[in-house]
């Protein structure tokens, strides 16, 4: 959850507004050679009283894309590919696939999604969009320390992100909904229950602990 898909859940809060209650449950299923989760899913209550699910996994195939889809009282849906294609290997891939609009359904605009993509194929074809976003970021995050102002994204922003995958790991640990904001949690080993799993699941398998 944490190198994979902070941008997705990141922008699942933004569009949807503030977390009021979230369940979850996470596992490795599919590479016991890793210390981290290749699984997780949840049920988001928003605070608005929307409900969001949400799916992550490398166990599936083909599974290679990121995807955040919304859907209206109106039944309309608007969504977005953030990632396609082959996966991003530092130092190894010389192109990944752009994002790019997928889903736009909103009564008497329809035609405008074929529009929308064109641009962002336009955009791709003219800018690396691995380096490009980045660089716009870093820019925009010096410029705010040399002017002495907030930068368009903040510490704060990050933390929301972080504060639903801890909640995420919290659900499993404890068996029940985790309220938000999530309570502090000082002194305790594995506070969000990534340690106690794994030595549950050694203890399971016979392995040392």
């Amino acid at each position: 959850m944490v190198n994979q898909t902070p941008h997705q859940l990141d922008l699942l809060q933004w569009m949807m507004g503030p977390v009021d209650e979230l369940f979850g449950y996470w596992d490795n299923l599919n590479h016991p050679y890793v210390e981290v989760e290749d699984t997780a899913v949840a049920v988001i209550r928003f605070k608005s009283g929307a409900i969001g699910n949400v799916v992550l996994s490398n166990s599936q195939r083909p599974g290679l894309y990121g995807r955040l889809h919304i859907h209206g009282s109106n039944g309309a849906s608007v969504g977005v590919q953030t990632e396609g294609g082959s996966p991003f290997i530092a130092g190894v891939t010389e192109a990944v696939e752009p994002p790019i609009n997928d889903l736009w359904t909103v009564p008497g605009q329809e035609s405008l999604l074929a529009g929308w993509q064109s641009e962002d194929r336009e955009l791709a074809a003219t800018h690396d969009v691995m380096t490009y976003y980045h660089q716009s970021q870093i820019a925009d995050f010096v410029d705010a320390i040399a002017t002495d102002r907030p930068p368009m994204v903040d510490g704060v922003e990050g933390r929301k992100v972080v504060e639903i995958i801890t909640a995420i790991y919290r659900a499993q640990r404890d068996g029940r909904p985790q309220r938000f904001p999530l309570a502090v949690e000082a002194n305790r080993d594995g506070y969000d229950g990534r340690i106690e799993h794994e030595l549950l699941s050694r203890k399971g398998s016979g392995a040392a602990s």
